[in-house]
């Protein structure tokens, strides 16, 4: 069983930076494919960002391109997503979700490819 765990959410104001991890329990995230979603308040949730197990490969959902970054970081055993220039829209709670054999490119349209393991959340605030 992989237990998931976010952290790093908070208040930042536009136009800030935020950085997410994502931890596990019972597993070691170097095997699995994982993706961070969004769910924006009376929304569903939406892809954001994934990182491939295969090859890192990365992939990002258009609202977020080339101002979310997702990483591995082996030393920490994390997985995470680096935000920048937040936007009020950015809000909400992210979440990480992890699988061994999921594709990765549905993630950046939004879409949730079949992750089998889920995170709790952690909730995002963007407000000056």
């Amino acid at each position: 069983q992989v237990r998931l765990v976010e952290s790093g959410g908070g208040l930042v104001q536009p136009g800030g930076s935020l950085r997410l991890s994502c931890a596990a329990s019972g597993a070691t995230l170097d095997d699995y494919t994982i993706g961070w979603f969004h769910q924006a308040p009376g929304k569903g949730r939406e892809g954001v960002s994934c990182i491939s197990s295969r090859d890192d490969s990365t992939y990002y959902a258009s609202s977020v391109r080339d101002r979310f970054t997702i990483s591995r970081n082996y030393a920490k055993k994390t997985v995470d997503l680096q935000m920048d220039r937040l936007k009020p829209e950015d809000a909400g709670v992210y979440y990480c979700a992890a699988d061994g054999d999921v594709f990765c490119y549905e993630t950046s349209y939004g879409l949730d490819p079949g992750f089998g393991f889920w995170g709790q959340g952690t909730q995002v605030t963007v407000s000056s």
